[in-house]
């Protein structure tokens, strides 16, 4: 089916872009527009997990500016090999100071699409930064490519017990099982506004409505027929729509369980909105 991003229902959608890279240069210079089409597309809040040790005190000042943007403070995997040998100390610190501002750790993981050579600082950094998250008892916002078993083996062998977001799952229903067994919600994105992507859609149609979360992934992961486009968080509307029809509750029933689901994994309170 077509996607319209032109809603029918009865009342207005409260939705949650879990994973929204706003403070990236393709989308910075013009937050303020980005947020307010977002906003009339139905978005609440979002969350900004950082990529890079240089953002984190950024977003720290962009959660004091806007206090419905939620931010995650970690290093990617794919800045693993730029990581200042101090990193990991600033995230200490910073995670002791700012607490209750920081939502989670994150963005981290690891890529194992990338070169060989990387290897061994994402799986170092990966494994601090998820020790970091238990000392603090924050969720993670997790990154993976070809890496699911690697993930898997380090969550088990540290005992990790905060849960988080599996970003940009795409994959089958055991794989899902085994992060959510964890703790861990999924994060579906544009990626199932594809038709090649029969084995996620199966998954999203099989597993309970409360296994899933929504993000954009702005400005990268564009939807189908917005290819080469810059991803915006208004962009959620159109995934929400894709779900739903994935789904076979009504699209308010779908709606509320998503925030709920995504307010309960990053622990926050779903009654504070716009």
């Amino acid at each position: 089916m077509p996607l319209t991003g032109q809603h029918t229902y009865s009342s207005r959608l409260r939705l949650f872009d879990s994973h929204c890279h706003l403070d990236l240069p393709e989308l910075a210079p013009e937050q303020t527009i980005h947020w307010r089409d977002a906003h009339q597309a139905g978005v609440e809040k979002l969350l900004i997990p950082a990529v890079e040790q240089a953002a984190w005190l950024n977003l720290l000042q962009l959660h004091q500016q806007h206090s419905y943007w939620h931010i995650a403070l970690g290093i990617h995997p794919w800045w693993a090999t730029k990581a200042a040998p101090d990193a990991l100390n600033e995230l200490d610190a910073l995670l002791a100071k700012h607490s209750p501002q920081i939502t989670a750790v994150g963005e981290i993981g690891l890529d194992f699409a990338l070169d060989a050579d990387s290897f061994d600082a994402q799986a170092m950094l990966f494994s601090q930064q998820l020790k970091l998250a238990s000392k603090y008892h924050k969720p993670v916002i997790m990154h993976h490519r070809k890496s699911q078993p690697q993930l898997l083996a380090e969550l088990k062998q540290q005992q990790f017990a905060e849960g988080g977001i599996l970003h940009a799952f795409s994959g089958s229903q055991q794989q899902a099982k085994a992060f959510i067994d964890l703790g861990f919600k999924l994060g579906i994105g544009g990626t199932i506004t594809y038709e090649r992507a029969e084995k996620t859609h199966r998954t999203v149609q099989k597993l309970p409505l409360e296994s899933f979360v929504l993000e954009t992934d702005a400005p990268s992961m564009p939807l189908a027929g917005y290819q080469g486009q810059v991803n915006t968080p208004a962009k959620l509307a159109l995934v929400f729509e894709r779900f739903c029809q994935l789904r076979p509750e009504p699209p308010q029933q779908v709606a509320q369980q998503l925030w709920c689901n995504t307010h309960e994994v990053l622990r926050l309170d779903a009654t504070q909105a716009k």
